[in-house]
């Protein structure tokens, strides 16, 4: 099946539950991540405000800034991109398009993704290889790149610019994809500016 296939038997899957079936599977992936190591050393996390049909993030994140955590949460601008914004607490969070709670906390700053240490990214599905299966649009790989030293042109091929960029600003951001169980493959077709993830936690 090519991608857009894949995307429709997903959501025909997601269609077979209801919210509270989904929140109690978000429960598994919230407890997996608590305990993970890279979390729990972290500073600066990349998570998202999660959509009803994704695994529920709206009571960890608060949980994460009462910890000390730096939280910071993407939210789309355009056709083609999107911007963080740091997160402190609900009065970061604005009902935008479609009534769904946007982040609207202070603009996190380019030069600053360097200091991201952990990316927790959601995904229409994953595979066992860390392939990602988005939403289409190609939001999240161009963002990633972005932390990694890489650009993705208008063409979509990527622009290696690691050399160019001082490394003294931080590691590779440890990228963990999080899913539902129903929601794995065993492959998700790869294109050349596709992210790979460093690991995929399910319920």
């Amino acid at each position: 099946m090519d991608k857009q296939e894949l995307r429709k038997e997903i959501r025909n899957r997601k269609r077979q539950f209801t919210q509270g079936q989904l929140g109690e599977l978000s429960l598994s992936v919230i407890s997996q991540l608590r305990k993970h190591p890279k979390v729990r050393a972290a500073h600066t996390l990349l998570l998202y405000y999660s959509l009803p049909d994704e695994v529920n993030t709206h009571e960890w994140i608060d949980e994460l800034v009462t910890e000390g955590k730096r939280v910071l949460l993407p939210v789309v601008v355009n056709d083609k991109d999107m911007v963080i914004r740091e997160y402190t607490g609900k009065h970061d969070l604005a009902e935008g398009s479609f009534h769904i709670m946007e982040p609207i906390g202070k603009l996190f700053p380019e030069e600053k993704y360097p200091e991201i240490e952990v990316a927790i990214i959601p995904g229409m599905s994953f595979d066992d290889d860390g392939h990602r299966l988005g939403r289409g649009k190609g939001y999240y790989d161009r963002f990633l790149a972005k932390l990694r030293g890489t650009e993705v042109d208008k063409s979509g091929t990527e622009v290696d610019k690691s050399d160019t960029e001082d490394k003294s600003l931080g590691t590779e951001v440890y990228k963990i994809g999080v899913c539902f169980g129903f929601q794995k493959l065993q492959e998700i077709p790869f294109e050349s500016h596709d992210i790979l993830m460093n690991e995929v936690i399910d319920s």
